[in-house]
């Protein structure tokens, strides 16, 4: 296992690739546990109120509550995966688009939980004034990077050959 954490070209990289790669295996282990803990909680959350009834699926805060925490697993699975470039060594660093992705959805995950009659007008304008930000900031970096659509990177057995055209 811990064979696979180690990228392929281990013994042409420099001192500080290592220790980027090593950085990047810690920070995958962690956020990995963090996923774990968060996936139990939900879990228990989820079954113990279905179970003993007291949680209504039906309810908003409920359903904005369970929602939150799923997105909240789903943030942090795209940041270990975001790491997996790093430890494969598709890439030296984490590229910004999918840094912008992750932050898009984090915003999101405010959105969803957030009860729009408790929230000041000012708050509310500043979090859609982020969004629109980011989005754009994305939207001009995939214009510039190719049109990329997804923010990851092809593996090379899936890229396209050039044609010339």
């Amino acid at each position: 296992m811990l064979r696979n954490l180690v990228p392929q070209r281990w013994n042409i990289m420099t001192i500080y690739q290592r220790f980027e790669s090593v950085v990047a295996v810690v920070m995958t282990l962690l956020v990995s546990l963090v996923i774990v803990v968060a996936i139990i909680r939900l879990a228990a959350t989820v079954t113990t109120g279905l179970v003993v009834g007291v949680v209504n699926p039906l309810d908003p805060k409920v359903f904005q509550g369970v929602f939150g925490e799923i997105i909240t697993v789903l943030i942090a699975l795209e940041f270990n995966h975001s790491l997996q470039y790093v430890i494969t060594g598709m890439r030296n660093i984490i590229q910004t688009q999918v840094i912008l992705l992750i932050a898009l959805l984090a915003i999101a995950r405010k959105f969803i939980i957030m009860d729009i009659e408790e929230i000041a007008p000012g708050e509310m304008l500043g979090l859609a004034a982020i969004a629109l930000a980011l989005g754009i900031v994305y939207w001009l970096l995939r214009d510039h990077n190719g049109g990329s659509q997804s923010g990851r990177e092809q593996p090379p057995s899936e890229k396209k050959a050039d044609t010339g055209e």
